[in-house]
């Protein structure tokens, strides 16, 4: 299976785990959140379960619980961390055990576990400082997991999303991000490279692996439009403006018979930590 290439990091400053304004911006809305992000491959889970030494799992920013509870599905004990006391109550409602913290700072005591796992939200994370404390709380043989969905929106629809970045929020960052060429996939294949050269950095793991799943899901305009509100560039705007962007969007949408087939990329970067 592919090993994952060592390739530079971020200038300092420019790193997500630095972004703090928008990793906590998540939590305005838990339910839709929760009800609008897509779910991770059961071969994922499955493939993370069999390649760990047990099934205690801890569960980095874990969120509304939509992972863990798709790794308590798989016969394992979940414990989340996550910094957002809003998205931590919404997965306690679902039956999640969640402490509150970021990871970095969180205090394990003592206890220790057969996988870290996160799911798009390790990029929150300081990626050397992150892969220690994680390499700190598994056993020997534990296997750390960091995985994410990579996805294009049909052309018309990403043109749609550009051009309302443009009109009500020209100076955000993410209207350049949404203009560049660069695909999803290429973006988070970058990432979960720095992903794993944090891994190396840190020391006490086997060389890292990158796992592939790709898949599709169907899209209806309103199921688009109330997953949109759910994505980083969007969870800190006016609601004005987000209802600008959702009726252009919506609109391309509708252009194109009012549903769409999304392909899915989902990426994993993971090694085992030594056994000595």
């Amino acid at each position: 299976m592919p090993t994952i290439s060592s390739q530079p990091t971020p200038a300092a400053g420019q790193e997500p785990h630095r972004q703090r304004a928008v990793a906590e911006s998540f939590g305005t809305d838990p339910q839709r959140y929760d009800r609008a992000r897509p779910r991770y491959p059961d071969a994922l889970v499955a493939r993370i379960v069999d390649a760990s030494p047990g099934p205690e799992i801890l569960d980095v920013g874990c969120g509304t619980g939509i992972e863990a509870r798709q790794f308590q599905q798989a016969g394992c004990t979940v414990l989340g961390v996550d910094p957002d006391e809003r998205m931590a109550g919404f997965a306690r409602r679902t039956g999640v055990e969640v402490e509150i913290g970021t990871f970095e700072a969180w205090d394990p005591a003592g206890r220790t576990f057969d996988a870290v796992v996160a799911g798009q939200a390790w990029h929150w994370v300081d990626p050397v400082a992150g892969a220690a404390k994680a390499a700190h709380v598994l056993r020997p043989g534990g296997r750390i997991a960091v995985f994410g969905h990579a996805f294009d929106a049909p052309a018309e629809v990403t043109d749609a999303l550009v051009a309302a970045y443009r009109k009500v929020a020209p100076d955000s960052p993410f209207a350049r991000a949404t203009a560049q060429a660069k695909s999803a996939l290429e973006t988070y294949q970058t990432m979960f490279a720095a992903a794993a050269d944090g891994f190396r950095r840190a020391g006490g793991f086997g060389e890292p692996e990158q796992w592939r799943f790709d898949w599709e899901q169907s899209y209806t305009r309103d199921q688009w439009l109330d997953h949109l509100p759910t994505t980083g560039g969007l969870t800190r705007l006016a609601p004005d403006r987000l209802a600008v962007v959702l009726d252009l969007v919506g609109a391309a949408i509708d252009r194109i018979g009012g549903s769409f087939s999304m392909p899915y990329t989902t990426l994993a970067a993971t090694a085992s930590r030594a056994r000595s």
